[in-house]
This record gives structure tokens, C-alpha cells and sequence, in this order.
């Protein structure tokens, strides 16, 4: 901090702007059930408040959960709670996120996703273990928080003990007052100084080019403090950190600057690196998405690079497909991201777009992802809530009719819902199964078609990030090595060798380098694949394996994709049955080096880059569809 830094965690708990306030804070938790807390970020209201309740009692009743709409958030800040307290991550702090749970027996403090606590939800409607809850970066309006909002207004009123925290920035705190009856609002008052904000004079043609001069004109000319630079995604991360290393590196004698990406992808000890100090006479540069706008806290930033995009999941019903597509932030965001200039000291924000496009082409708040997603997996949950019309569960925003419509369309082809709308055999099955409808469905049919052992084993791997690395210069040798795992009539079972091979190889690592697949994934399907085997067991299913009779599986597959099937049309081009959009093979697929195009196929996705894209593709037989689904051929 600014006034001569505090060294321990106990002194720099002191100094955050919410220990201030924690008496005036707890007496007005004490008072109300439903609390709207207002903290900038690095008011340290995600750290602390926990930490209040707990010294207040609230953990003798129960536990007090903080849930996080991004996985990242719930595990660093777990960690540093734990660090806090000076207790092992996973005893009294614990953190769960889909897939993975470090919590046991003694922990009291749990830092969650809101999906996760959604799932608790239905098997203990009145979340019955927690004596407060709190919703973290509310105004983030993240799917699942939404709906946890709507579920909450009802366990309220059966819980009268229960105490809810709803966190959220400035900007929209009177709707969620609001939403709960006028509950107070407390404010955090943050530690902020003044930043100035810089807009560009002319519309900005290549946000990339120009973000990577940006940062440049800062590193050579500025006084010392660390750049954050906001990107859209991955690529533009990577692309960004790379030009900047090589423009640096063209320059006589550079100033040392130290780049680093991040990313929800990333994995986690990469991820850490962010927090970490440079060495003396270093200026650090942060290239980041929009998880670093309210979700990360990263001290001693100066300057702030705003390209003014993020990726927002955007939902076509006409496709059947969620795109990420590149749109401009909301007024909302840009203040945010601007903000993050101002937190140790006075600071100054780059807007890589003219004023004129901030009023005009911006909107003021970001469109909630309940109103902009496919919500079949919701509308399941829900359903198995007990929500009998949709139409009546108490949304902040309601989601658009049409999308509920094709939702509760999609899970009555696949059979989770009958004819009346009420959930089935299958679709209450399918919800014990953390991930997207067809997926659960797989997994379900796979022990009446007899191959559960390997289902089980694709399922994990479209579970978790690509597994085929396939670095700039190296393409070619990394194309011929992925193509010796090519099973040619099918993407997901060249899945399931790449995971069969890397078993009988020992789960090595050198292995996975020589064949250019990273292990990072494969470990990780692992762990997912432990995940599900448990979840299975706990659902009575058998565990059989069908040998080396692939066909089995791609029959398996049919059944749970034939909503998802396309015939072949013309050259490498497809056309969905169900809604005769035009769709490619991906020249990435085992099918597109074939020779030949199978006459049907299923695909697990659709992916919109600078065309229709059909992601992991299997061939099937024109007679498995027929007997499924008599409609489609």
C-alpha cells in the first residue's frame, strides 16, 4: 500500500477499506436477512467478508459459502483465505468448482461457483448445510447467478435463519435492492485515486497492432508502474504477447519488461504467476480478458489498455448454437476496466476507441447471459427444482420466450421431458451428471449399448481443453502427428484412442510432447474421468467395455446426438436435418482426410469461426437415425 507497506497478511488485512466498516457491516447483517453490499474492487470485500462472519459465529451454525461466477476467482481467492487464516486450502477454506472439490469434513468457509451451488441445491432444496451465503460480482449477471437469485427469493422464505450477501459493483445495485424487496444497501468505501482516460482520436482498424504500440509508447516513455492490456481471448492474448516481445526485442538496449498472459483456460500455476512481484527495475504487463476487470485483483497497476471488446457467448436459436462472438463492452465495463488504473496510485487509461463510439456504439450495461444463451441445461435444472412453468419462476431479467421454447424442445427430443413437459426417468438421471444434456444422455445409454468403460473415457476428453497442441512453427509435423490417431469414420473415438494410447503409456508426459498432445488436458480428462466413474457408481450403473467393437459406440453416440445430425450435400458441405442449415467439416476432423464424406453424420458442436463449423464429427448409419428419430431421414 501507499502509506508505507504493511508486511503481514494480518497488517494487510488492517489496511483494506473493508475493515473500516466491519462493525457498522455485521451490525446490518445482524439486522436483515438480505444484505446488497457495494465494494469496489480490492475493497477486499471477497477476502474479507467471509472471514467476518466467521469471527462473528456465523460458522457454528453452518457454513458460510461464497460463491464466484468464475472458476479462477473461486480457487485463487480460497487460496489466499487460507493463507490468511494460516490454514491448509481444503480444511476450515475450502474451495468446489465443477469437477474438482478441495473442501472435507472441517471446512467452514467454502468459495464456490454459482454452478456448483445451484447443483447443491437439488439435492438439498433448502440449502440446509450453510448458515449465510454469499453472492459474489453479482453484477457480472453470470447465467447460474441469475437463477440463484430466482431460487433464493424462495428458500428465504422457508429459511427465515438463513443470511444472504449479494456483493456487486456500483453500477447496478439498486435493481438486485430492489429484486429482494428493498433490502439495504451497505457501501465499502473504496480506495480509489483519480485516473485519466485517453480516448483514441481516430476508430482504431487492428486493436491488436494498436494495443501492442500502446504498451510500447508506455514501457519506453512512462514512469515505473505495470501495464494492464484487456484482450478478447486466448488467441488475441497470445498474438498480443508475442508482438510485443518481438518489438521489444527490435529495440537498442529496452527498458526490462516482464509480459504475462491470462486467461480462463490457463492452467492454474500459470495463472498464479499474475500475483507474482517483478524483480527491481522490471515493469510487468498483464495481457488479460475481461476476467480481470472485476474477478482478479492485481496491485500495482498504472495504465490500463482497453481494446474495448470482450467475448460474449451469444446464443442463435435459428442455428441451434451458442457463438462467442467478439462484441463491443458495455459503458459499464470500460468504467470498470479504467478503474483498475487507480488502485495504488493516480493512473491513466488508454481507450483504444473515440469518444464518439463510446456514446453511441456502447450500450450502458452488458446484456444479461440469461437473455443471450441456450438454456436447455437450466431449463432441466429447473425442472428437476420443481419449477413447474418456467414462465412463472421470478427471473431478474426473464430469458427470451423463444430460447425457453427451443430449450424445452431440444430436451423433449432427447427424451428428458414427455409430452406434458414433466421431467422423465432419463432426465432426472441425466441431472446427476454435471454438464450439458446430450453429454449426460451418453453416458446413460452407454450401459444399455455396453460400452460405459469407454463412453466414459470420450465424454471426459470433450470435457476439458483441446488436447492436440498444434504450435505456429511447428504445424505440419504436429498435423502428421495427430493424424496417427485419426480413427477415420470418427472424431470422438479418436479421442478415445489418444487417451487408451496415452494409458498404455504410462500417463507420461515425454510421451505426450513427442506427439504433440498437451498433457496439461489429458490430465485433467483423467481427473474428470475419476469425477464421473464416482458419479456413476452412485447411480447403480454398470461399468462394461464393448472391446473392440467400435460400432457400438458410434450407435451410443446417434443416441444422443441425432438431434444433431447432418447429411451430406455437395462438396465438403452438410445440411442439418432438423434445421437444413448449411454446415462444414473442420479440416482439424479424422473425417475431412478421408477421401471420401460419410452420407450422415453427428456432431457434438457447432462452432462459428469464419464459417459454420461441425466440431468432433462421427459417421453413422442412415438406419441408427431412423430407428431413433423415424422424422429426421
Amino acid at each position: 500500500g501507499p502509506l508505507g507497506s504493511p508486511n503481514t497478511l494480518k497488517e494487510q488485512r488492517e489496511f483494506l477499506p473493508a475493515f473500516a466498516v466491519r462493525e457498522d457491516l455485521l451490525r446490518v447483517i445482524r439486522d436483515n436477512q438480505v444484505v446488497i453490499v457495494i465494494g469496489e474492487t480490492g475493497s477486499g470485500k471477497t477476502t474479507q467478508l467471509t472471514q467476518f462472519l466467521y469471527e462473528d459465529g456465523y460458522g457454528k451454525t453452518g457454513m458460510i459459502g461464497c460463491t464466484q461466477p468464475r472458476r479462477v476467482a473461486a480457487m485463487s481467492v480460497a487460496k489466499r483465505v487460507a493463507e490468511e487464516m494460516e490454514v491448509k486450502l481444503g480444511t476450515l477454506v475450502g474451495y468446489a468448482i465443477r469437477f474438482e472439490d478441495c473442501t472435507s469434513k472441517e471446512t467452514v468457509i467454502k468459495y464456490m461457483t454459482d454452478g456448483v451451488l445451484l447443483r447443491e441445491s437439488l439435492n438439498e432444496p433448502d440449502l440446509d448445510r450453510y448458515s449465510c451465503i454469499i453472492m459474489d460480482e453479482a453484477h457480472e449477471r453470470a447465467l447460474n447467478t441469475d437463477v440463484l437469485m430466482g431460487l433464493f427469493k424462495k428458500i428465504l422464505q422457508r429459511r427465515r435463519d438463513l443470511k444472504l450477501i449479494i456483493t456487486s459493483a456500483t453500477m447496478n445495485s439498486k435493481r438486485f435492492s430492489d429484486f429482494f424487496g428493498g433490502a439495504p444497501e451497505f457501501t465499502i468505501p473504496g480506495r480509489t485515486f483519480p485516473v485519466d482516460i485517453l480516448f483514441h482520436r481516430s476508430p482504431v482498424e487492428d486493436y491488436v497492432d494498436q494495443a501492442v504500440q500502446q504498451v510500447l509508447a508506455i514501457h519506453v516513455s512512462k514512469p515505473a508502474g505495470d501495464i494492464l492490456v484487456f484482450m478478447t481471448g486466448q488467441e488475441d492474448i497470445e498474438v498480443t504477447c508475442e508482438l510485443i516481445q518481438e518489438r521489444l526485442a527490435a529495440l537498442n538496449d529496452p527498458p526490462k519488461l516482464s509480459v504475462l498472459p491470462i486467461y480462463s483456460q490457463m492452467p492454474a500455476d500459470l495463472q498464479a504467476k499474475i500475483f507474482d512481484r517483478a524483480p527491481p527495475g522490471v515493469r510487468k504487463c498483464i495481457v488479460a480478458t475481461n476476467i480481470a476487470e472485476t474477478s482478479l485483483t492485481v496491485d500495482g497497476i498504472m495504465y490500463v489498455v482497453d481494446c474495448g471488446y470482450s467475448k460474449l457467448k451469444v446464443y442463435n436459436p435459428r442455428m441451434g448454437m451458442d457463438t462467442l462472438q467478439i462484441t463491443p463492452i458495455s459503458q459499464a465495463n470500460a468504467a470498470q476496466r479504467a478503474g483498475r488504473a487507480g488502485r495504488t496510485g493516480p493512473g491513466q487509461a488508454y481507450r483504444l476507441y473515440t469518444e464518439k463510439q463510446f456514446r453511441d456504439e456502447m450500450y450502458m450495461q452488458t446484456i444479461p447471459e440469461i437473455q443471450r444463451t441456450n438454456l436447455s441445461n437450466t431449463v432441466l435444472l429447473l425442472k428437476s427444482l420443481g419449477v413447474k412453468d418456467l414462465l412463472d419462476f421470478d427471473f431478474m431479467d426473464p430469458p427470451p420466450q423463444d430460447t425457453i421454447t427451443t430449450s424445452l424442445y431440444d430436451l423433449w427430443a432427447l427424451g428428458a421431458l414427455d409430452n406434458l413437459g414433466e421431467l422423465t426417468e432419463l432426465g432426472r438421471k441425466m441431472n446427476a451428471f454435471p454438464m450439458d444434456p446430450p453429454l449426460a444422455k451418453l453416458l446413460i445409454m452407454s450401459e444399455e449399448y455396453g460400452c460405459s468403460e469407454e463412453m466414459v473415457t470420450i465424454v471426459s476428453m470433450l470435457s476439458v481443453p483441446n488436447v492436440f497442441y498444434r504450435p505456429k512453427e511447428r504445424q505440419e509435423e504436429s498435423d502428421a502427428a495427430r493424424e496417427k490417431f485419426f480413427v477415420p469414420e470418427s472424431d470422438h473415438l479418436t479421442y478415445l484412442h489418444v487417451y487408451t494410447q496415452w494409458k498404455a503409456n504410462g500417463y507420461s508426459d515425454a510421451w505426450c510432447a513427442r506427439h504433440f498432445l498437451h498433457s496439461k488436458s489429458l490430465r485433467r480428462a483423467r481427473e474428470v474421468r475419476d469425477q464421473l466413474l464416482d458419479i456413476m457408481k452412485m447411480q447403480h450403473m454398470r461399468m462394461v467395455s464393448c472391446g473392440t467393437d467400435w460400432d457400438i459406440i458410434r450407435k451410443c453416440i446417434c443416441s444422443g446426438y441425432y438431434h444433431q445430425a447432418a447429411k451430406v450435400k455437395g462438396i465438403g458441405e452438410y445440411i442439418n436435418l432438423r434445421t437444413s442449415v448449411t454446415v462444414q467439416l473442420h479440416p482439424t476432423s479424422a473425417l475431412y482426410g478421408l477421401g471420401f464424406l460419410p452420407d450422415y453424420v453427428v456432431y457434438h458442436e457447432l462452432i462459428l469461426t469464419s464459417k459454420e463449423y461441425m466440431s468432433t464429427v462421427t459417421a453413422v448409419d442412415p438406419h441408427w437415425l431412423a430407428e431413433l428419430e423415424p422424422s429426421a431421414v
